[in-house]
């Protein structure tokens, strides 16, 4: 039996996307004149900080978007700074790598309307090593450091909703309750989309707390579990539909196949950069955080708008 084919899709709003995609490359977006440059006092004794959390996750964010040192980093703010004709004080490198460690990242979001589609990924990134290449053509040396990123995407907006920033032993499964956690209590969640790695009763009684409704496939030796809790009650519904209906049909009744939508967003986290470029932990969860502000920001500017042809 023949494969069907795919559809194929074309966007229907073409020349306001374009315009988004021009819109990426203009530091207007990513630097604004209004911003608390310098924060208010604290009332507290000692120094006062110099710079606002806004101005170093400003600077950092140069860091993230071009790939620069953080002593070139400073030096492209302070030239843009001339610029624009304002006389503010630029961090120094020593500075931005200090605050780094304890900065407060803002990720901001739009948000959907309605009722929120949570669609939950997770993947590697290189943190220290050799690249591919030479490992594959000498051999990769034994210190080889990778973290984890897990994300939750929203499927209206596609805008990163959720984050953390594990060590490579941490499994997926863990981490659901941990991004669930992160969504505003008074926002409703409709549903949770996730691969079958998210198929334990932790993840399915975290989402059944948050009211929502869990789409994730049963592993293919999964038993029906004892009916104590919500969570085990609609997976076991999900186990008995997947065997009547089959796992393809299932998939595409349930609506799973949105969940690609989520692995794209990690292929453009992954498109900021191969590897990180801090080096101690502290510093590399920060990083990962400016990266999703940054695709955010992206995706305010415009989305596609997609149409079946053919």
């Amino acid at each position: 039996m023949s494969r069907p084919i795919p559809p194929s899709y074309k966007p229907k709003n073409w020349p306001a996307y374009s315009e988004a995609l021009k819109q990426r490359g203009s530091l207007t977006i990513w630097f604004d004149p209004d911003m608390a440059w310098v924060p208010p006092p604290t009332g507290k004794r000692g120094r006062q900080p110099q710079y606002s959390d806004a101005a170093i996750q400003t600077c950092l964010t140069m860091t993230v978007l071009f790939g620069m040192a953080l002593r070139q980093t400073t030096g492209f703010v302070e030239s843009l700074l001339r610029l624009i004709g304002l006389g503010w004080a630029v961090p120094d490198f020593s500075t931005l790598s200090r605050r780094q460690k304890s900065l407060a990242v803002s990720i901001p979001y739009r948000g959907s309307q309605g009722p929120l589609n949570l669609l939950i990924d997770s993947t590697g990134i290189k943190a220290e090593g050799e690249g591919e290449w030479h490992a594959r053509k000498h051999g990769g040396s034994k210190r080889r450091l990778w973290r984890k990123i897990h994300i939750g995407v929203d499927e209206q907006t596609l805008e990163i909703r959720a984050i953390e920033v594990t060590s490579s032993n941490v499994g997926d499964a863990p981490m659901l309750p941990e991004l669930l956690d992160q969504i505003p209590a008074d926002v409703e969640i409709a549903s949770v989309t996730a691969d079958g790695a998210y198929d334990t009763r932790k993840c399915h009684d975290a989402v059944a707390d948050r009211g929502a409704h869990a789409v994730i496939p049963p592993r293919k030796n999964a038993k029906p579990w004892k009916p104590s809790t919500a969570g085990a009650i609609a997976r076991n519904e999900a186990l008995r539909a997947a065997n009547y209906l089959g796992r393809a049909i299932w998939r595409k009744w349930s609506g799973y196949h949105r969940r690609s939508r989520a692995e794209t967003k990690m292929h453009c986290v992954k498109l900021l950069g191969q590897s990180l470029m801090a080096r101690d932990f502290d510093r590399q969860v920060p990083e990962l955080q400016i990266r999703a502000a940054v695709l955010n920001g992206y995706t305010a500017l415009g989305i596609p708008v997609t149409e079946p042809v053919g």
